[in-house]
């Protein structure tokens, strides 16, 4: 029996069945719902509401549409072969899918875009809600975004060591940021903040991995794939990303085995910098590790979060910190542009990954991300001064990376 009918402006939806949905605290809402998934974000449609709901109908329409308006605008990130004649010659290619042009430059406004859809159709964001979201940086800047788009307030929780040029984007957007010691001190006190606005904790850390359709629907991982059908090897060898949530890992191994690319040909790496438990995680399955916290900004964790699933990820790669800032560099000139320090971990990982193909003997492509822009670290990891202080001499690593460079 059809049930109700929603309209987008390219979609429309027949609900035919209906689950229960219930909130963290497993008490059950008043209110049922089908998750749906729309441009690769998860969305559902309500049962009949009470009357207080009905009046959030209209603000709930315009909301989505904004949304989706704001989607059309955005073309698809570009895939960038990167040239290294070198490891070309011995049938390795390298390529990056730059991130960095979204509207809000990087990654992580893919996810804020499906949280915030997530969190609409699941009933939990209404008109005048406080958003509130714990980060390190970059995910409050794509949410601080969508939160002006909507017209909501919007508070940032983050630690005090998050780069200035964040904190000044997302007072740019509008949003407040509240800073904290500690990165294990943004979860408790985002909630706390949440409860006292009577707003909404979008929680990044535990709703990435499920907020984003891993089967297609326009994802990162289908993006990537279509990109590289015409290219030398098209099927790629290994996948290589950071984790911060692990939504986007998370993302990218569930579609290559729905695929069936996955296998001994094509496989997922991590790159994990020094500090982060991810790494041990994978390893040991020991969910209450919690370790110092990475200092790149975007990726590691001082504890395993809920949308790491180690079970898709094939292979970590542990990046220390001078390694990391040091192919950050390199990739730089390469490219004649600045990237993120989450990038150079990601370019460090692809290269100790292209070292081993080589020994082996193999052929194939190795495509990872160019997450963020390096303009937003200038002050930090691109001022030598700063390096020195806070992570050491990167002597031994330049070192290290042009051994790499050579196969």
């Amino acid at each position: 029996m059809l049930l109700g009918v929603v309209n987008l402006p390219h979609v429309i939806w027949f609900r035919v069945k209906t689950h229960s949905i219930y909130p963290i605290s497993g008490k059950r809402k008043p209110w049922s719902c089908r998750t749906e998934y729309v441009d690769g974000y998860a969305c559902c449609e309500n049962q009949p509401m009470d009357s207080s709901k009905q009046m959030q109908a209209p603000w709930l329409g315009t909301a989505m549409a904004r949304i989706e308006a704001d989607y059309q605008r955005s073309a698809d990130t570009h895939l960038i072969a990167l040239p290294l004649p070198a490891f070309a010659a011995r049938g390795i290619d390298f390529y990056l899918k730059d991130e960095s042009t979204h509207p809000t430059g990087s990654l992580k406004h893919r996810l804020a875009r499906s949280l915030f859809l997530y969190a609409l159709c699941n009933g939990l964001i209404h008109e005048g809600s406080t958003i509130v979201e714990a980060s390190s940086g970059s995910t409050a800047v794509s949410e601080a975004y969508f939160a002006r788009l909507l017209g909501l307030p919007f508070v940032a929780v983050m630690p005090r060591s998050t780069s200035p040029e964040k904190i000044a984007q997302i007072e740019l957007y509008g949003g407040r940021c509240e800073l904290v010691d500690s990165a294990l001190h943004v979860y408790e006190a985002a909630r706390q903040i949440a409860s006292e606005n009577g707003g909404h904790y979008m929680d990044q850390f535990t709703y990435a991995e499920r907020a984003t359709d891993w089967r297609g629907n326009n994802n990162i991982a289908e993006s990537m794939f279509s990109q590289m059908l015409h290219e030398r090897f098209a099927i790629p060898r290994w996948i290589v990303v950071g984790a911060g949530t692990g939504g986007t890992s998370a993302t990218i191994g569930r579609y290559m085995r729905f695929q069936k690319h996955h296998g001994a040909q094509c496989q997922l790496a991590v790159a994990d910098p020094v500090g982060s438990v991810f790494s041990a995680y994978h390893r040991t399955g020991n969910t209450s590790l919690t370790g110092p916290g990475s200092s790149i900004e975007g990726i590691g964790r001082p504890r395993v979060e809920a949308s790491f699933i180690r079970s898709v990820i094939d292979r970590m790669v542990d990046v220390d910190n001078t390694d990391s800032l040091t192919a950050m560099q390199t990739l730089s000139n390469l490219l004649g542009r600045k990237v993120g320090p989450s990038t150079g971990t990601n370019f460090y990982a692809m290269l100790v990954l292209a070292q081993e193909m080589v020994k082996c003997g193999e052929q194939g492509s190795i495509l990872s991300l160019l997450c963020d822009s390096g303009e937003r670290y200038l002050p930090t990891y691109y001022n030598t001064g700063w390096v020195q202080d806070k992570m050491g001499c990167c002597v031994t690593s330049q070192q290290k990376i042009d051994g790499l460079m050579l196969p």
